[in-house]
């Protein structure tokens, strides 16, 4: 992933380089089985080890660890170069060129833009606004790789549930790690509402994934493996956004002909969002959310852009006049 700030100091303890970004924290020697393989502390010492490891690790994470506020709908978010990238989840970015409030660990709020999302796995991407840090790089995750996590691994989950409170500050969860899937981590993090978009870390300090999906046990959760922002870096940074969650494909509910010059509503299905919000046989939608309907094939577009749950304000012309309506965007059955 580019624009990395290069680390050229070397440990003193070591002698080697550490990695870039500042949440790196150099694990004793003592806890390298547990860092390598997972499994359980042998001895007291090595519980107290372990948990000093994390709470160090808790501590450089909190600088970059951001809780992030688009419209309504707040999440968190990682920022992983110093000059201000920032890696989320797809549901919490939306969509691409979205204005976004982050509040840092101090309580200061800057604004960023949403880039690309690839959706199939959950990945977005933001990026700081320009000219917002006095010229300073901004504190940033030392990334790590996800292609030799194993179940069993300890890891380190931080987050701003709920939102940043400014007493309580970032909210730490250790775990391990369940499952190793192709597309997304399994860990016993306990996460809930508003932790999504936030950062995994393992012992070292390095992230490893990005919170996602928070299951219906707050113990069961999935984590988007950091080697596939990697993977679809050029795509997401140039404002491209495709695919869906299985099981979380957006749906309308309306259905018209693609060669009519508008989007002409011409059937809507029973029970679906459009019907909850009013919508009618013969109504021609012509503005989307923020985006401009022009037919029947741009409307499509635009609900493929929204998420299950996004509540989008949506302009039709019934006999002459227009009309502004709320819509819930509702889940494909598939």
């Amino acid at each position: 992933m580019a624009g990395e700030r290069e680390s050229s100091s070397q440990d003193s303890s070591t002698g080697r380089t550490p990695p870039r970004g500042d949440t790196w924290v150099e694990p004793p020697a003592e806890l390298q089985r547990l860092l390598d393989q997972g499994g359980v502390p042998n001895s007291l010492e090595e519980l107290r080890q372990l948990q000093r490891q994390q709470q160090l690790v808790a501590t450089q994470a909190a600088e970059c660890t951001v809780s992030v506020q688009i419209g309504p709908a707040q999440g968190c978010g990682v920022i992983i170069t110093d000059s201000g990238y920032v890696l989320t989840a797809a549901h919490v970015a939306m969509r691409p060129r979205k204005a976004a409030v982050l509040t840092l660990a101090d309580g200061r709020t800057v604004t960023a833009t949403t880039r690309g999302m690839n959706r199939n796995v959950d990945a977005g991407l933001m990026k700081i606004d320009e000219g917002q840090n006095g010229g300073r790089p901004w504190p940033h995750a030392t990334l790590g790789k996800s292609e030799k996590l194993r179940s069993g691994m300890w890891c380190i989950a931080t987050g701003h549930p709920g939102g940043y409170e400014s007493e309580r500050g970032m909210v730490t969860r250790v775990g391990r790690i369940l499952d190793v899937r192709e597309d997304s981590l399994v860990t016993d993090c306990a996460l809930i509402g508003g932790d999504s978009g936030g950062p995994l870390f393992d012992l070292s300090g390095r992230l490893i994934a990005v919170h996602s999906r928070i299951g219906n046990d707050v113990a069961d959760n999935l984590h988007v493996p950091i080697d596939h922002y990697a993977d679809s870096w050029t795509e997401m940074d140039r404002g491209d956004s495709w695919g869906f969650l299985p099981g979380f494909r957006p749906v309308l509910g309306v259905r018209g002909n693609g060669a009519d010059p508008v989007a002409n509503v011409k059937d809507i299905n029973a029970g679906s969002p459009a019907a909850a919000a009013g919508i009618e046989k013969g109504d021609v939608i012509e503005r989307f959310g923020d985006i401009q309907i022009t037919d029947f094939e741009s409307l499509k577009s635009a609900v493929g852009d929204t998420m299950p749950g996004e509540r989008v304000k949506v302009w039709i012309r019934r006999q002459g006049n227009l009309i502004p309506v709320v819509i819930e965007i509702g889940r494909a059955n598939d």
